[in-house]
């Protein structure tokens, strides 16, 4: 079976840092194949008509990943403010100034301060995705209706 619109897909893939080569997550990973943006726009296009076994790289522009960062999403808050057993590395969900709630990483705590960060963390990255097609599929209507994967490594509920 190749890879169409409303197929569920299945990749082994490393992710590095375009610049440096240095890894930055690899895995396995299941998507919804089709325009979904549940896989990079780019690496689901070098994927379409292809089939199990399949083995491709895409270098992703920081625009093609997870884009720019924003410093605006760059934030301090009183430690006081701060919710007690979250650490530097841990995440945290609170509203944003456009009053929509934004996780914002931990990345450091300084006396009375702990300073976030609403960017993802690999925003201003451009990165190389390798893959290789591990399984391919006909989606089910309830993935499609979902507009993800189930089961497997794709979402649960």
């Amino acid at each position: 079976m190749t890879i169409t619109k409303d197929t569920a897909v299945t990749l082994r893939y490393s992710l590095a840092d375009a610049v440096t080569g240095k890894p930055l997550d690899s895995g396995l990973t299941a998507y919804l194949h089709g325009g979904y943006e549940s896989i990079f726009p780019k690496v689901e296009q070098a994927l379409e008509g292809q089939a199990v076994g399949h083995a491709t790289a895409v270098e992703l522009a920081i625009e093609e990943a997870f884009g720019p960062r924003d410093e605006s999403l760059v934030t301090t808050i009183p430690k006081t403010d701060f919710p007690p057993g979250v650490k530097v590395g841990g995440r945290l969900q609170r509203l944003g100034e456009d009053g929509q709630p934004r996780v914002y990483n931990v990345v450091k705590i300084k006396g009375p301060e702990v300073h976030l960060d609403g960017n993802h963390p690999l925003a201003g990255k451009a990165l190389r995705f390798a893959c290789k097609v591990t399984e391919v599929r006909p989606a089910t209507a309830e993935e499609i209706a979902h507009r993800h994967v189930h089961g497997g490594h794709g979402h649960h509920h």
